[in-house]
């Protein structure tokens, strides 16, 4: 049964109401005053209160009030009972809270209606607070799952390197998690692979597309492609991504899933870089020393993995000079929304890279991270934000 709280002074009332209520299936709490009332409230959590206006000690009004500004009890029914019957109290009623209100001259066949449709309103409070509940608690799984996969990609990204070529990285992912996925390792003692990817979307989905690769990538699975050559590296990415996917080539939107991706191989001995891209930002390469360095920004043409599956894509190459280092990064690390409101770009962050590459620091691109970051004021970022730093000579 659903406990109704009757606060009033009268006794005679009480009993009448207890009377009335009990036969309707009702349990049926009393109190004689508005300190009793509270403490019965805490003890029994009553679906629907009947409340006199006038009580000894706590009145009505000051009752209401306590109880509708404590939000475990705000969705209990409060029905004031009240010989007032004047338009004044009864908006004094509403705007402290009240649900509904009775004249003390009660009507059985309308106090029934009244208490109908009080718990009508006590179960719709009671389902919209168990779904709230349900939907705090789906919430706090997915943010562990997500917080667990953001962990994992991260133990899949490369250690720092210090042999020959230096390297090393930084990722931040992002609330939702992204699909940012990076990596450097040598193919043989000659020639060192590098590259950097962003799966579209957000979520577990896009994250676990890109380990995907990364392990195509690492393990060199493409049959019969020359991972020395980044153009056919894309290319055969591109073939064997796009024909996973069913593409409706009468449709205005892209596929689900696509991906850019920046990819390049090193030949150490001849100092020469050579490096294709998906609809990747740029790679950029600062050569000599300041104040006469030079800044490259290496891309070059071709759509992402998955949109179109003839998409072809060329290899082109670069000569290393003296000083060189590579800064490889994904477009979250310069989409920013500042603090001021205003969204940074590209041309932003290739001035913070050179002003930062140039501070003496060996590893710049933790303090390039940690600028980015003020940038933001330390709020999370949209999407994940992921930079490669890689001194070729």
């Amino acid at each position: 049964m659903l406990p109704v709280l009757i606060i009033e002074d009268d006794q005679l009332v009480r009993k009448l109401l207890k009377k009335l209520l009990q036969p309707q299936g009702f349990e049926v709490v009393e109190a004689a005053t508005g300190e009793e009332g509270l403490a019965l409230i805490a003890a029994v959590r009553p679906a629907l209160i009947l409340c006199d206006w006038s009580l000894p000690g706590i009145d009505g009004i000051s009752l209401c009030r306590a109880l509708k500004a404590t939000p475990e009890w705000s969705d209990i029914y409060f029905i004031f009972l009240t010989a007032h019957s004047t338009p004044e109290h009864h908006v004094r009623a509403l705007d402290n809270g009240a649900d509904d209100f009775l004249s003390k001259s009660i009507e059985i066949k309308e106090l029934s209606a009244r208490l109908r449709a009080g718990l009508r309103v006590y179960r719709a409070f009671q389902e919209q607070r168990r779904l709230a509940q349900e939907l705090k608690l789906q919430q706090e799984q997915l943010e562990s799952e997500i917080a667990e996969a953001a962990e994992y990609v991260r133990s899949l990204l490369p250690a720092p390197m210090d042999e020959r070529v230096i390297a090393r990285s930084q990722f931040l992912p992002s609330r939702q998690l992204g699909g940012d996925c990076f990596d450097y390792h040598w193919l043989d003692s000659d020639f060192l692979a590098m590259y950097l990817l962003d799966v579209s979307g957000h979520g577990l989905g896009a994250a676990l597309v890109s380990v995907s690769i990364q392990n195509i990538l690492r393990a060199q699975i493409l049959p019969g492609i020359n991972f020395y050559q980044p153009g056919l590296v894309l290319t055969a990415l591109n073939e064997t991504f796009a024909s996973e996917q069913e593409i409706d080539w009468f449709s205005e939107t892209p596929p689900d899933r696509y991906f850019t991706i920046w990819y390049g191989v090193y030949n150490y001995s001849k100092q020469l870089l050579m490096y294709a891209s998906a609809g990747h930002p740029p790679a950029v390469v600062l050569s000599g020393s300041s104040p006469n360095h030079q800044i490259h920004r290496l891309r070059t043409p071709g759509t992402p993995i998955g949109m179109f599956p003839d998409a072809k894509y060329k290899t082109q190459f670069f000569k290393v000079e003296q000083e060189s280092t590579l800064y490889l990064f994904s477009d979250g690390i310069y989409e920013v929304q500042q603090a001021d409101g205003e969204v940074w770009n590209l041309d932003g962050f290739v001035d913070l890279v050179d002003r930062h590459h140039h501070s003496g620091q060996l590893d710049s691109s933790a303090r390039i991270i940690q600028a980015v970051k003020s940038l933001k004021k330390n709020r999370d970022f949209e999407d994940d934000c992921s930079l490669l730093q890689v001194k070729l000579r």
